[in-house]
């Protein structure tokens, strides 16, 4: 049987979906982050749906995220006429810039300064877990801590040292580094590479659509893999650690899936 034309989008798309149990509403959050983060962005409910649906979800699962995400405050719906229009918070427009920089540069630049905290067993342990949930900080164990940059203000009550990684033994290496992450990370890997070779090489050949569809299925799937990564010198990995090719074979997606203007999605 010959393929249909548009055969190369629908395995694309299923290859690309997540295999562990998707939470809708995180990836109405991937798409908003992704496409329409600027103040004044919005995304009609029909657009939303020929965007989503695609990745194997139903509109009744878009309609409960959508109103779990207006219940936690990330989006805000309007009415614009008989059709309902969405569009981020200015909460969920700040979650998101805080982290496009982790997902969109070629390269997370290697911080040059680097600090050691370490909490006394006990009432000393509460500054260090409000950093812990605050600041981008490595846990080595429940008391210490590794950052980068300027210290924090808040550590009266803990032990600040300024360090150099002489040696990072495999114990920190797997602490970086999870079995679940780097598995997470060779799924995503070879999921982009199959994606890869299934684009059309006539950029033409695919609608604004499909793009959108792409692109949230891929920084729904980076952000799972890069947010959980720390933000820490390739020294703290594995070798075998595919976080760079991962991020290098993203960054080519994109390049040939460009963003595409909210009025395309909306015209189609």
């Amino acid at each position: 049987m010959k393929d249909t034309p548009d055969s190369w989008f629908d395995t694309a798309a299923q290859t690309l979906t997540d295999p562990q149990n998707q939470r809708v509403w995180s990836i109405i959050v991937s798409l908003f982050g992704d496409l329409a983060q600027a103040p004044g962005d919005r995304l009609s409910g029909s657009a939303l749906s020929r965007i989503i649906i695609p990745a194997g979800i139903k509109p009744e699962a878009i309609r409960v995220a959508l109103h779990r995400l207006r219940k936690d405050g990330w989006i805000d719906s309007a009415r614009q006429g008989r059709a309902s229009e969405h569009f981020l918070t200015d909460f969920g427009r700040a979650r998101s810039a805080e982290v496009s920089p982790r997902i969109y540069p070629p390269a997370t630049p290697e911080p040059q300064t680097w600090h050691l905290l370490i909490a006394e067993e006990g009432p000393g342990q509460s500054a260090l877990d409000d950093l812990l949930l605050t600041r981008d900080y490595f846990s080595l164990s429940r008391t210490v801590a590794l950052g980068s940059g300027p210290l924090p203000e808040a550590c009266e009550d803990l032990l600040v040292l300024d360090v150099d990684a002489r040696a990072v033994p495999d114990w920190v290496r797997a602490r970086a580094c999870p079995a679940e992450l780097s598995e997470a990370a060779n799924s995503l890997l070879d999921a982009l590479t199959q994606t890869e070779a299934l684009l059309p090489e006539d950029p033409a050949e695919i609608t604004p659509l499909q793009i959108a569809t792409l692109r949230m299925l891929i920084v729904h799937r980076w952000r799972r893999v890069v947010l959980r990564q720390p933000d820490l010198p390739a020294a703290f990995f594995p070798p075998d650690w595919p976080g760079p090719t991962c991020r290098a074979a993203v960054l080519r997606l994109f390049d040939r899936l460009p963003r595409p203007a909210l009025a395309d999605l909306e015209a189609e």
